[in-house]
């Protein structure tokens, strides 16, 4: 009796593995990053060195700098909520950064 009882739930359990790596599978995107891409998303990582070593001299070219490199990934992406918070942060900076050598 056990036998037939662990044979059902192990067919179940395969079932629902089954399904559920296909949902899983169904839920993901596989495709290719364009060269654009690509390269934003390189660009985007030097941008986030840049507001790293902002953030440890506290430098405004730095951080305009890092604001642009990201800026440009955001937009490449077309990620539009981020381009605004990315716009943001380059005008505080700018505005800093002027201020600083007036």
């Amino acid at each position: 009796m056990e036998d037939g009882l662990n044979i059902k739930m192990t067919v179940n359990m395969n079932r629902f593995k089954s399904w559920w790596r296909h949902l899983l599978k169904q839920m993901v995107r596989d495709r290719r990053l364009s060269p654009a891409e690509r390269l934003g998303t390189r660009i985007g990582y030097m941008g986030v060195g840049f507001l790293i070593a902002g953030q440890w001299t506290l430098s405004p070219p730095m951080y305009v700098i890092g604001f642009t490199c990201v800026l440009v990934q955001v937009s490449i992406r077309r990620q539009w909520n981020l381009v605004a918070l990315q716009l943001n942060g380059l005008l505080a900076w700018t505005v800093h950064f002027i201020k600083s050598i007036l």
